[in-house]
Protein backbone atom coordinates (compact mmCIF):
# COMPACT_ATOMS: atom_id res chain seq x y z
CA UNK A 1 0.00 0.00 0.00
CA UNK A 2 2.90 2.41 -1.63
CA UNK A 3 1.26 6.08 -1.45
CA UNK A 4 0.00 6.38 -4.91
CA UNK A 5 -3.21 8.15 -6.19
CA UNK A 6 -5.05 5.18 -7.29
CA UNK A 7 -4.31 3.78 -3.43
CA UNK A 8 -5.53 7.21 -1.90
CA UNK A 9 -9.04 7.44 -4.25
CA UNK A 10 -9.63 3.90 -3.15
CA UNK A 11 -9.50 4.45 0.74
CA UNK A 12 -11.08 7.83 0.36
CA UNK A 13 -13.88 6.46 -1.57
CA UNK A 14 -14.24 2.89 0.93
CA UNK A 15 -14.58 5.26 3.75
CA UNK A 16 -17.15 7.46 1.89
CA UNK A 17 -18.95 4.46 0.99
CA UNK A 18 -18.91 3.20 4.34
CA UNK A 19 -20.44 6.77 5.35
CA UNK A 20 -23.50 5.79 2.37
CA UNK A 21 -24.61 3.33 4.82
CA UNK A 22 -22.62 0.17 4.20
CA UNK A 23 -20.22 -2.16 5.98
CA UNK A 24 -16.48 -1.67 3.98
CA UNK A 25 -12.96 -4.05 4.81
CA UNK A 26 -10.00 -3.18 3.09
CA UNK A 27 -7.43 -6.14 1.90
CA UNK A 28 -4.47 -4.80 1.36
CA UNK A 29 -0.31 -5.44 2.04
CA UNK A 30 1.96 -3.35 4.49
CA UNK A 31 2.55 0.13 3.22
CA UNK A 32 2.92 3.91 4.26
CA UNK A 33 -1.26 4.82 3.57
CA UNK A 34 -2.35 1.56 5.91
CA UNK A 35 -2.55 4.14 8.60
CA UNK A 36 -4.95 6.49 7.19
CA UNK A 37 -6.82 3.33 6.29
CA UNK A 38 -7.18 3.12 10.21
CA UNK A 39 -7.68 6.49 10.30
CA UNK A 40 -10.40 6.64 8.27
CA UNK A 41 -11.75 4.23 10.48
CA UNK A 42 -11.90 1.10 8.09
CA UNK A 43 -11.66 -2.22 9.10
CA UNK A 44 -8.13 -3.82 7.33
CA UNK A 45 -7.40 -7.26 6.40
CA UNK A 46 -3.49 -7.60 5.63
CA UNK A 47 -2.13 -9.61 2.96
CA UNK A 48 1.24 -10.22 1.99
CA UNK A 49 3.96 -7.98 0.50
CA UNK A 50 5.38 -10.41 -1.56
CA UNK A 51 2.93 -12.53 -3.58
CA UNK A 52 2.40 -13.50 -6.85
CA UNK A 53 -0.04 -11.08 -9.19
CA UNK A 54 -2.49 -12.24 -8.67
CA UNK A 55 -1.80 -14.67 -5.88
CA UNK A 56 -3.73 -17.87 -4.55
CA UNK A 57 -3.45 -16.39 -0.87
CA UNK A 58 -5.10 -13.31 -1.45
CA UNK A 59 -7.84 -15.29 -3.21
CA UNK A 60 -8.51 -17.80 -0.16
CA UNK A 61 -8.76 -14.92 1.91
CA UNK A 62 -11.53 -13.32 -0.13
CA UNK A 63 -13.25 -16.63 -0.54
CA UNK A 64 -12.62 -16.51 3.41
CA UNK A 65 -14.15 -13.16 4.04
CA UNK A 66 -16.71 -13.95 1.57
CA UNK A 67 -18.27 -16.71 3.04
CA UNK A 68 -17.66 -15.96 6.88
CA UNK A 69 -19.58 -12.43 6.66
CA UNK A 70 -21.78 -12.66 4.12
CA UNK A 71 -20.12 -9.42 1.58
CA UNK A 72 -22.03 -9.15 -1.28
CA UNK A 73 -19.45 -7.12 -3.48
CA UNK A 74 -15.57 -7.47 -3.83
CA UNK A 75 -13.59 -4.67 -5.74
CA UNK A 76 -10.61 -4.74 -7.04
CA UNK A 77 -8.57 -1.82 -7.58
CA UNK A 78 -6.45 -2.44 -11.20
CA UNK A 79 -6.01 -5.50 -12.67
CA UNK A 80 -4.07 -8.03 -10.41
CA UNK A 81 -6.74 -7.70 -7.27
CA UNK A 82 -9.69 -7.30 -10.42
CA UNK A 83 -8.60 -11.41 -10.81
CA UNK A 84 -8.29 -12.14 -7.64
CA UNK A 85 -11.96 -10.67 -7.06
CA UNK A 86 -13.10 -12.83 -10.08
CA UNK A 87 -11.44 -16.15 -8.12
CA UNK A 88 -12.25 -15.31 -5.18
CA UNK A 89 -15.99 -14.95 -4.96
CA UNK A 90 -15.72 -18.42 -7.38
CA UNK A 91 -17.94 -19.95 -10.06
CA UNK A 92 -21.16 -20.32 -8.03
CA UNK A 93 -20.51 -16.08 -7.59
CA UNK A 94 -21.38 -16.09 -3.83
CA UNK A 95 -20.81 -12.22 -4.08
CA UNK A 96 -20.37 -9.30 -7.05
CA UNK A 97 -17.02 -8.82 -8.31
CA UNK A 98 -16.42 -5.24 -9.54
CA UNK A 99 -13.12 -3.62 -10.74
CA UNK A 100 -11.88 0.18 -11.26
CA UNK A 101 -8.79 0.75 -13.41
CA UNK A 102 -7.07 4.25 -12.84
CA UNK A 103 -3.92 3.27 -15.11
CA UNK A 104 -3.37 4.30 -18.35
CA UNK A 105 -5.05 1.19 -20.32
CA UNK A 106 -6.71 -1.95 -19.88
CA UNK A 107 -4.32 -4.96 -19.92
CA UNK A 108 -6.10 -7.03 -23.02
CA UNK A 109 -6.45 -10.35 -20.66
CA UNK A 110 -8.88 -7.82 -18.45
CA UNK A 111 -12.19 -10.31 -17.70
CA UNK A 112 -14.48 -8.62 -19.87
CA UNK A 113 -18.05 -9.79 -18.06
CA UNK A 114 -16.45 -7.43 -14.48
CA UNK A 115 -18.13 -4.20 -14.59
CA UNK A 116 -15.57 -1.61 -15.37
CA UNK A 117 -15.11 1.47 -13.41
CA UNK A 118 -12.26 3.56 -15.30
CA UNK A 119 -10.89 6.95 -14.93
CA UNK A 120 -11.03 9.01 -18.27
CA UNK A 121 -13.57 9.16 -21.42
CA UNK A 122 -10.76 7.83 -23.80
CA UNK A 123 -10.06 4.36 -21.90
CA UNK A 124 -14.13 4.00 -21.59
CA UNK A 125 -14.28 4.27 -25.18
CA UNK A 126 -11.37 2.17 -25.52
CA UNK A 127 -13.13 -0.22 -22.84
CA UNK A 128 -16.25 -0.57 -24.94
CA UNK A 129 -14.89 -1.02 -28.13
CA UNK A 130 -12.63 -3.84 -26.65
CA UNK A 131 -16.08 -5.95 -25.97
CA UNK A 132 -16.16 -4.89 -21.88
CA UNK A 133 -19.66 -5.92 -20.75
CA UNK A 134 -19.91 -2.88 -18.58
CA UNK A 135 -17.71 0.15 -18.31
CA UNK A 136 -18.27 3.45 -16.24
CA UNK A 137 -16.30 6.46 -16.20
CA UNK A 138 -15.72 7.79 -12.37
CA UNK A 139 -12.93 10.47 -13.14
CA UNK A 140 -9.93 10.36 -9.96
CA UNK A 141 -12.01 11.88 -6.94
CA UNK A 142 -10.70 14.51 -4.61
CA UNK A 143 -11.31 15.24 -1.08
CA UNK A 144 -12.30 18.71 -1.77
CA UNK A 145 -13.16 19.42 2.49
CA UNK A 146 -9.96 17.82 3.38
CA UNK A 147 -8.27 19.21 0.07
CA UNK A 148 -8.85 22.71 0.06
CA UNK A 149 -7.49 26.28 0.15
CA UNK A 150 -8.78 26.52 4.20
CA UNK A 151 -5.31 23.93 4.72
CA UNK A 152 -2.56 25.10 6.86
CA UNK A 153 1.06 25.01 5.33
CA UNK A 154 2.25 24.66 8.92
CA UNK A 155 5.26 25.90 8.31
CA UNK A 156 6.31 24.19 5.43
CA UNK A 157 9.05 26.88 3.72
CA UNK A 158 10.86 26.97 7.14
CA UNK A 159 10.89 23.35 7.52
CA UNK A 160 12.56 22.56 4.48
CA UNK A 161 14.49 25.77 4.60
CA UNK A 162 12.95 27.56 1.58
CA UNK A 163 13.30 30.94 0.44
CA UNK A 164 10.26 33.85 -0.22
CA UNK A 165 10.35 32.76 -3.71
CA UNK A 166 7.83 31.83 -6.10
CA UNK A 167 7.20 28.16 -4.40
CA UNK A 168 6.51 25.54 -7.66
CA UNK A 169 5.74 21.84 -5.77
CA UNK A 170 5.72 18.67 -7.35
CA UNK A 171 4.02 15.64 -5.28
CA UNK A 172 4.63 12.59 -7.24
CA UNK A 173 5.69 8.79 -6.87
CA UNK A 174 9.83 9.19 -7.92
CA UNK A 175 9.53 6.31 -10.33
CA UNK A 176 10.78 5.75 -14.17
CA UNK A 177 7.50 5.17 -15.87
CA UNK A 178 5.56 7.84 -16.67
CA UNK A 179 6.47 10.08 -13.92
CA UNK A 180 10.68 10.39 -14.60
CA UNK A 181 10.80 12.67 -17.25
CA UNK A 182 7.93 15.43 -16.64
CA UNK A 183 10.21 15.88 -12.79
CA UNK A 184 13.46 16.35 -14.79
CA UNK A 185 12.54 18.63 -17.09
CA UNK A 186 10.78 20.19 -13.98
CA UNK A 187 14.12 20.34 -12.39
CA UNK A 188 15.71 22.16 -15.61
CA UNK A 189 12.77 24.46 -16.34
CA UNK A 190 13.45 26.11 -12.63
CA UNK A 191 17.11 26.64 -13.24
CA UNK A 192 16.22 28.89 -16.13
CA UNK A 193 13.94 31.56 -13.78
CA UNK A 194 15.68 34.23 -11.92
CA UNK A 195 13.17 33.83 -8.85
CA UNK A 196 11.86 30.41 -8.08
CA UNK A 197 12.29 27.16 -6.01
CA UNK A 198 11.05 23.80 -7.33
CA UNK A 199 9.99 21.19 -4.00
CA UNK A 200 9.65 17.68 -5.06
CA UNK A 201 8.10 15.47 -2.92
CA UNK A 202 7.89 11.88 -2.64
CA UNK A 203 10.14 8.87 -3.21
CA UNK A 204 10.64 5.90 -5.12
CA UNK A 205 13.56 4.33 -7.44
CA UNK A 206 14.30 6.76 -9.64
CA UNK A 207 14.80 9.43 -6.63
CA UNK A 208 18.78 9.50 -7.03
CA UNK A 209 18.30 9.84 -10.65
CA UNK A 210 16.63 12.85 -10.22
CA UNK A 211 18.80 14.22 -7.23
CA UNK A 212 21.48 14.13 -9.60
CA UNK A 213 19.65 16.22 -11.93
CA UNK A 214 18.46 18.46 -9.30
CA UNK A 215 21.79 19.35 -8.07
CA UNK A 216 22.93 19.82 -11.83
CA UNK A 217 20.35 22.49 -11.91
CA UNK A 218 21.15 23.66 -8.67
CA UNK A 219 24.75 24.49 -9.69
CA UNK A 220 23.46 25.65 -13.30
CA UNK A 221 21.61 28.22 -11.07
CA UNK A 222 24.13 28.77 -8.59
CA UNK A 223 21.32 29.03 -6.15
CA UNK A 224 19.32 26.03 -4.30
CA UNK A 225 16.40 25.96 -7.10
CA UNK A 226 15.36 22.86 -6.89
CA UNK A 227 14.52 20.86 -2.77
CA UNK A 228 13.76 17.10 -2.36
CA UNK A 229 11.77 16.36 1.03
CA UNK A 230 11.69 12.79 0.39
CA UNK A 231 8.23 11.09 1.37
CA UNK A 232 5.75 13.11 3.62
CA UNK A 233 2.98 11.05 5.40
CA UNK A 234 0.54 13.67 4.61
CA UNK A 235 1.71 15.90 1.65
CA UNK A 236 -0.99 18.71 1.78
CA UNK A 237 1.36 21.29 3.37
CA UNK A 238 3.12 21.32 0.52
CA UNK A 239 0.44 21.72 -1.97
CA UNK A 240 -0.64 24.54 0.59
CA UNK A 241 2.60 26.14 0.46
CA UNK A 242 2.90 26.56 -3.39
CA UNK A 243 2.43 29.09 -5.35
CA UNK A 244 2.28 26.71 -8.53
CA UNK A 245 1.87 23.02 -9.29
CA UNK A 246 3.21 20.80 -11.72
CA UNK A 247 2.59 17.47 -12.10
CA UNK A 248 -0.19 14.69 -13.67
CA UNK A 249 -3.12 12.30 -12.68
CA UNK A 250 -4.41 12.48 -9.34
CA UNK A 251 -1.79 14.51 -7.95
CA UNK A 252 -2.85 17.23 -10.77
CA UNK A 253 -6.29 17.26 -9.73
CA UNK A 254 -4.91 17.50 -5.67
CA UNK A 255 -3.16 20.63 -6.32
CA UNK A 256 -6.17 22.15 -8.46
CA UNK A 257 -8.95 21.33 -4.88
CA UNK A 258 -5.76 23.54 -3.15
CA UNK A 259 -7.11 26.31 -5.88
CA UNK A 260 -2.99 26.36 -7.28
CA UNK A 261 -2.71 26.76 -10.54
CA UNK A 262 -1.18 23.80 -12.36
CA UNK A 263 1.08 23.00 -15.09
CA UNK A 264 0.25 19.33 -16.38
CA UNK A 265 3.07 17.12 -17.23
CA UNK A 266 3.66 14.37 -19.25
CA UNK A 267 6.15 12.37 -21.47
CA UNK A 268 8.14 13.06 -24.68
CA UNK A 269 8.61 17.08 -23.34
CA UNK A 270 4.81 17.53 -22.97
CA UNK A 271 3.33 20.09 -20.70
CA UNK A 272 0.49 22.44 -20.61
CA UNK A 273 -0.97 24.85 -18.15
CA UNK A 274 -4.55 23.90 -17.21
CA UNK A 275 -6.19 27.14 -18.81
CA UNK A 276 -10.22 27.03 -20.28
CA UNK A 277 -8.94 26.69 -23.33
CA UNK A 278 -6.47 23.54 -22.48
CA UNK A 279 -9.36 21.63 -20.05
CA UNK A 280 -10.86 19.73 -23.16
CA UNK A 281 -8.12 18.11 -23.82
CA UNK A 282 -7.32 16.92 -19.95
CA UNK A 283 -11.00 16.05 -19.61
CA UNK A 284 -11.18 13.16 -22.42
CA UNK A 285 -7.23 11.69 -22.20
CA UNK A 286 -6.66 12.38 -18.26
CA UNK A 287 -4.42 14.41 -16.80
CA UNK A 288 -1.44 13.97 -18.41
CA UNK A 289 0.08 13.80 -22.33
CA UNK A 290 2.90 13.46 -24.65
CA UNK A 291 4.36 15.29 -27.14
CA UNK A 292 6.13 18.37 -26.78
CA UNK A 293 9.33 20.55 -26.76
CA UNK A 294 10.56 19.86 -23.23
CA UNK A 295 12.15 22.15 -20.77
CA UNK A 296 11.37 25.70 -22.99
CA UNK A 297 7.52 25.12 -23.18
CA UNK A 298 7.60 23.91 -19.46
CA UNK A 299 9.82 27.23 -18.99
CA UNK A 300 7.63 29.57 -20.59
CA UNK A 301 4.40 28.46 -18.55
CA UNK A 302 6.31 28.70 -15.02
CA UNK A 303 7.35 32.08 -16.50
CA UNK A 304 4.07 33.37 -16.97
CA UNK A 305 3.07 32.28 -13.92
CA UNK A 306 6.21 33.52 -11.47
CA UNK A 307 5.71 37.12 -13.57
CA UNK A 308 1.81 37.37 -12.57
CA UNK A 309 0.35 36.89 -8.94
CA UNK A 310 -2.78 38.50 -10.85
CA UNK A 311 -3.05 35.03 -13.34
CA UNK A 312 -2.09 32.83 -10.53
CA UNK A 313 -5.05 34.00 -8.60
CA UNK A 314 -7.13 33.82 -11.42
CA UNK A 315 -6.53 29.76 -12.54
CA UNK A 316 -6.02 28.87 -8.87
CA UNK A 317 -9.79 29.98 -8.68
CA UNK A 318 -10.88 28.23 -11.93
CA UNK A 319 -9.22 24.91 -11.06
CA UNK A 320 -10.49 24.94 -7.51
CA UNK A 321 -14.25 25.60 -9.06
CA UNK A 322 -13.75 22.87 -11.46
CA UNK A 323 -12.59 20.06 -8.75
CA UNK A 324 -15.64 21.15 -6.83
CA UNK A 325 -18.26 20.80 -9.83
CA UNK A 326 -16.72 17.62 -11.20
CA UNK A 327 -14.36 15.44 -8.90
CA UNK A 328 -15.99 15.68 -5.85
CA UNK A 329 -15.37 12.79 -3.75
CA UNK A 330 -19.26 12.48 -2.60
CA UNK A 331 -20.65 12.56 -6.10
CA UNK A 332 -17.63 10.40 -7.11
CA UNK A 333 -19.48 7.82 -4.01
CA UNK A 334 -23.01 8.20 -5.02
CA UNK A 335 -21.77 6.25 -8.08
CA UNK A 336 -19.35 3.84 -7.05
CA UNK A 337 -22.75 3.01 -4.80
CA UNK A 338 -24.98 2.69 -7.86
CA UNK A 339 -22.12 0.53 -9.79
CA UNK A 340 -22.51 -1.89 -6.55
CA UNK A 341 -25.82 -2.12 -6.96
CA UNK A 342 -26.29 -3.30 -10.28
CA UNK A 343 -23.05 -5.42 -10.00
CA UNK A 344 -25.22 -7.31 -7.41
CA UNK A 345 -28.05 -7.97 -9.31
CA UNK A 346 -26.47 -9.78 -11.91
CA UNK A 347 -26.21 -13.01 -11.75
CA UNK A 348 -24.04 -16.36 -13.10
CA UNK A 349 -20.18 -16.01 -14.02
CA UNK A 350 -19.45 -15.95 -17.83
CA UNK A 351 -17.30 -19.22 -17.57
CA UNK A 352 -15.85 -18.62 -21.16
CA UNK A 353 -14.83 -15.10 -20.17
CA UNK A 354 -13.04 -16.67 -17.41
CA UNK A 355 -11.11 -19.22 -19.50
CA UNK A 356 -10.26 -16.20 -21.85
CA UNK A 357 -9.25 -13.98 -19.14
CA UNK A 358 -7.00 -17.02 -17.49
CA UNK A 359 -5.48 -18.02 -20.76
CA UNK A 360 -4.42 -14.14 -21.45
CA UNK A 361 -3.17 -14.20 -18.43
CA UNK A 362 -0.82 -16.85 -18.43
CA UNK A 363 -0.08 -15.52 -22.01
CA UNK A 364 1.12 -12.70 -20.52
CA UNK A 365 2.84 -14.14 -17.76
CA UNK A 366 5.17 -16.38 -20.32
CA UNK A 367 5.81 -13.52 -22.32
CA UNK A 368 6.80 -10.66 -19.05
CA UNK A 369 9.45 -13.48 -18.12
CA UNK A 370 10.82 -13.93 -21.22
CA UNK A 371 10.81 -10.35 -21.73
CA UNK A 372 12.48 -10.01 -18.27
CA UNK A 373 15.52 -12.88 -19.35
CA UNK A 374 16.52 -10.55 -22.11
CA UNK A 375 16.65 -7.08 -19.87
CA UNK A 376 13.14 -5.53 -21.51
CA UNK A 377 10.12 -6.03 -18.87
CA UNK A 378 8.37 -2.47 -17.97
CA UNK A 379 8.25 -1.71 -14.42
CA UNK A 380 4.36 -1.29 -14.85
CA UNK A 381 2.34 -3.19 -17.28
CA UNK A 382 -0.01 -1.16 -17.27
CA UNK A 383 1.25 2.43 -17.24
CA UNK A 384 4.42 1.55 -19.27
CA UNK A 385 5.87 4.50 -21.19
CA UNK A 386 4.76 2.77 -24.81
CA UNK A 387 1.34 1.56 -23.69
CA UNK A 388 0.44 4.97 -22.74
CA UNK A 389 1.68 6.18 -26.16
CA UNK A 390 -0.80 3.89 -28.11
Amino acid sequence: MELGGSQLNAIQLAAAVRDRGHEVVVLSEPGELVPLVAEQGLEHVEIPLRRKRPDRRVVSAVSRLVRSRGIDVVHGYEWPPAFEALYGVGIRRTAAPIATVMSMSVVPFFPRSIPLIVGTEQIRQEAVAAGHHRVTLLEPPVDTDGDSPEVSDGGFRARHGLTDAPLVVAVSRLVADLKLPGLLAACDAVAELDDAQLVIVGDGPAREEIAERAEKANARAGRRAVVLTGQLADPRPAYAAADIAVGMGGSALRALSFGKPLVVLGLDGFSELVTRESLPRFLSGGWWGFGGDGVPSLTASLRRLVESPGLRAELGEFGRKLVVDRFSLRRAAELQEQEYEIAARLSGTDLLDVVRSTVGLATYKVRRKLSRLRGRVAVDDANAAATARR
